[in-house]
């Protein structure tokens, strides 16, 4: 059972976070007589309100939860932290490539691009689709699984699934309502203050970790203390060249999840300073958070099995009352990113599906918390599964291959080439869904990271060739011109 003073602890600092966010974003929220696109603005956008500082924290603590400090640190190694290395070259990618562009164009989400670019909404709807299986199906679920995983270990419960599910309730419950009642900006804002106290006890963590072995990693085996992957490892070093930079570029550039934060700034420049303070922070800080407790958890505990170890070591290491400030910070960083996933996928629901396809809305924040609520539900639904597998952050890596790569395609086509058919590169994101699929779970010829690389390139290459030998047209190199298809 818990401790009273871990619990009190950890009810103080939550309600702590809360009561902060609810003072920074009172008032700031726009009124009912906003027409649809003003709405849009305020409850995805923030109105353009969120300085560099609220742009990284809300970056960092999107992606960074326990489904990474969990999953990430349950595999126990040092070769998981290329995963945030790699990152850093994404986001440079964001900084100076993509955002440049989304704001010359005026997107409120990252798939309103692809329709200027290709001048058809049905292709920006495809994309949305598939952002919105990734979410209700991939990362979802996966969050609630990795948090409440994290939590029952910590405590000493057990984690059945009746527990887990139970503890993945209170966590949707919590986080729908910060999307739902507060939009963005109040996303963005409980970002930040968590995102200080997560990494500052993440830093705590790793250091007395080390202590607990008196900074000696003798006796680990050679494998798990290696950044130079074989070809049986989790991360082959050949992969390094060829998916994982495409993998970072998807993630960082082009999901809405993450982009949505920087596009939420007053100007290009204040969202390129939080891009670049998320990438120092991605580079110094979470590479060493996100292993080394695990690779000190196999020296004490030996293989803990079903991403265990975090909440091991952490229930090891901390006096009561820290584990109880420790927790706060961790159940906040699950939420955040939770409620940030709901938020974008609202964005995506009501400004690319319904407002094209059923009509404009008089609420969109009414309209964005019914689909924050059904997503909560289906994504509830599907922890069982995550639940059932060997390493969280792998099976997560590995199924959204099976979008990521396809959707990569039609924001690489659509900027670096003129003159092609939306219909052609639908059917270039369609083909390549199929042959992933066929590659990672039927033929396996090689590590599914090298199987996202020639997805991209052959998703790319079936847009271009059904553009020419259906539709007739020549696509014409135009990269990085910024002006739509004609």
């Amino acid at each position: 059972m818990a401790d009273p003073v871990q619990v009190a602890v950890f009810l103080l600092i939550t309600s702590l976070i809360a009561l902060a966010t609810y003072l920074h974003c009172r008032g700031k929220r726009g009124t009912g007589a906003q027409d649809a696109k003003g709405q849009e603005r305020d409850y995805f956008l923030a109105n353009g309100g969120l300085s560099w500082y609220f742009v990284a924290g809300s970056i960092t603590l999107t992606n960074l939860s326990t489904d990474q400090l969990v999953s990430m640190n349950g595999n126990q190694m040092l070769l998981i932290a290329w995963w945030e290395f790699a990152a850093v070259f994404g986001l440079f990618i964001l900084a100076f490539v993509f955002l440049p562009i989304y704001y010359k164009n005026n997107c409120t989400t990252t798939t309103e691009l692809l329709q200027k670019k290709y001048g058809d909404k049905h292709i920006r709807a495809l994309i949305s689709i598939l952002f919105l299986a990734g979410n209700m199906f991939i990362f979802l679920p996966a969050i609630l699984y990795g948090g409440s995983r994290f939590f029952l270990s910590m405590l000493g419960i057990d984690g059945g699934i009746e527990n887990l599910l139970i503890c993945s309730v209170i966590l949707a419950v919590i986080g729908a309502g910060y999307a739902v009642f507060g939009g963005l900006r109040a996303v963005a804002v409980s970002d930040t203050y968590s995102g200080v106290l997560i990494l500052g006890l993440a830093l705590l963590v790793a250091f007395l970790a080390m202590q607990a072995i008196d900074f000696d990693f003798s006796g680990i085996p050679a494998d798990r203390l290696t950044l130079i992957g074989d070809n049986d490892s989790d991360i082959p070093w050949h992969t390094l060249l060829t998916g994982m930079i495409f993998i970072q570029t998807f993630y960082w550039s082009t999901n809405q999840t993450i982009t949505q934060r920087a596009m939420a700034s007053p100007n290009i420049r204040e969202a390129q300073k939080g891009v670049m303070a998320a990438a120092a922070i991605r580079l110094m800080i979470v590479p060493v958070i996100v292993v080394v407790p695990g690779i000190v958890a196999y020296k004490l505990f030996g293989d803990v099995p079903s991403d265990g170890a975090y909440g091991m070591i952490v229930a090891e290491i901390l006096p009561t009352w820290l584990s109880g400030a420790f927790a706060a910070a961790l159940f906040a960083a699950v939420l955040t990113t939770f409620n940030s996933i709901l938020n974008a996928s609202a964005a995506l629901y009501v400004c690319d599906l319904h407002e094209a396809y059923i009509g404009k809305t008089r609420s969109v924040g009414r309209l964005g918390a019914m689909v924050s609520i059904v997503m909560s539900v289906l994504a509830l639904a599907l922890v069982p599964f995550f639940a059932s597998q060997e390493s969280l952050i792998n099976t997560v890596q590995q199924l959204y291959g099976l979008l990521s790569m396809p959707i990569l395609s039609a924001f690489i086509v659509g900027l670096a080439f003129r003159n092609v058919s939306a219909m052609a590169a639908m059917v270039g994101v369609v083909a390549g869904v199929i042959f992933y699929g066929f590659w990672s779970m039927v033929w396996e010829p090689a590590h599914y990271i090298h199987g996202m690389a020639v997805t991209l390139l052959l998703s790319i290459a079936v847009s271009l060739a059904v553009n020419k030998l259906v539709f007739g047209q020549s696509a014409q190199l135009a990269i990085g011109d910024g002006e739509p298809h004609p």
